[in-house]
């Protein structure tokens, strides 16, 4: 797959899953996404891609410090309807690197162990956009994403599909498009808000 040369420039984020240890997937437990791994499962990058990956990189530096985060140890909550503002797609993501899910992901062994269940909800009474908190330790962090502080993919999304946008518009969206996602990954610090 030939895709956009910075997306090997995003930091990797690093998880212990030990479903994944107990189950043999590996010898560690340790699972490693890249922003291509999370493109393939969302199926585009774009600004919300994005800003989910990167709620879940600095969130999960913020919420565990040193250690290593645990997957499927940790609850998501977000503070908008799965409709509202591409929210499921953010949930989505989140999901796939905290393996925290709804009511549809694993069940656990019958020791009760490695649920995935109910780790994840929408319309939470939250003052961020989202919130993730140990299941061990019951620590929290709160992040906020503002990506319109550096961006505005709205405004590159209609230059190409107004009535009066012009062929070149339409020929250049998706490089425009893209360096847009590149900007607000190069400005990380300023389009993500962590809270206590």
């Amino acid at each position: 797959m030939k895709y956009r040369a910075f997306f090997d420039e995003i930091e990797n984020i690093v998880v212990e899953d030990k479903l994944a240890k107990f189950l043999g997937v590996n010898e560690d437990g340790i699972i490693e996404f890249s922003y291509i791994d999370i493109v393939k499962s969302a199926g585009h990058s774009c600004g919300t891609v994005a800003g989910a990956y990167l709620i879940a990189l600095k969130g999960l530096k913020a919420l565990y410090k040193d250690e290593l985060p645990q997957r499927g140890e940790i609850k998501v909550e977000l503070k908008k309807v799965t409709t509202d503002d591409n929210t499921g797609v953010i949930g989505s993501v989140l999901s796939n690197i905290t393996g925290a899910t709804v009511d549809y992901g694993f069940g656990g062994i019958p020791t009760g162990d490695f649920n995935r269940r109910n780790l994840l909800f929408f319309e939470a009474s939250i003052e961020e956009d989202v919130r993730l908190t140990r299941l061990d330790t019951k620590e929290s962090v709160g992040i906020n994403y503002r990506p319109q502080k550096v961006v505005n993919p709205m405004a590159i999304l209609k230059s190409a599909i107004s009535p009066d946008a012009t062929q070149e518009d339409k020929d250049t969206f998706a490089d425009r498009f893209q360096a847009m996602v590149e900007t607000i990954f190069n400005n990380s610090d300023k389009v993500i808000e962590i809270t206590a």
